[in-house]
């Protein structure tokens, strides 16, 4: 069974089966473009698509918007599912991997992290960068993060 997802609103669709994507097909001027392993194959219709391939539908319809997961570590934010979670007491700092095997580290939260050129906002630093350079943080919203930049600037 062949399934049909559309990508631009009756416009453009990816065609796939149980294996995967098998090709997509692209409206033109004056009918639509089949493509499928390089070949371009031209259609009048959609109708004469669905019979040639035997797709039940295609769909108009507006793809869903992606539904973004919000995590969180210690009420921190943090930008990806977070694996080995641990709160660090010394550094004061929410840490968590973004996988089981991942040596590397991030801090979850927002921060404020001074470069040479001065200080930049940072959402979920590695924990190396918080080490190498001078910070503030974490802190939980982006607006608390904005007004301590602020503070720092007036000073």
């Amino acid at each position: 069974m062949i399934i049909s997802k559309n990508i631009v609103p009756n416009k453009e669709w990816i065609l796939e089966d149980e294996q995967g994507k098998i090709g997509s097909i692209s409206k033109k001027k004056k009918g639509y473009d089949f493509l499928r392993k390089g070949q371009k194959f031209e259609f009048k219709n959609l109708n004469e698509i669905k019979k040639e391939l035997g797709i039940q539908t295609l769909e108009n319809s507006n793809p869903s918007p992606c539904v973004e997961e919000k995590y969180e570590i210690y009420d921190y934010p943090c930008s990806s599912k977070p694996f080995n979670p641990l709160y660090n007491i010394r550094k004061k700092l929410p840490l968590f991997s973004k996988s089981n095997k991942s040596k590397s580290q991030y801090c979850a939260g927002y921060y404020l992290v001074k470069f040479r050129k001065g200080w930049v906002k940072s959402f979920c630093p590695k924990l190396i960068t918080i080490e190498r350079y001078q910070h503030h943080g974490p802190f939980k919203t982006d607006t608390d993060t904005k007004l301590f930049l602020n503070k720092i600037n007036k000073i």
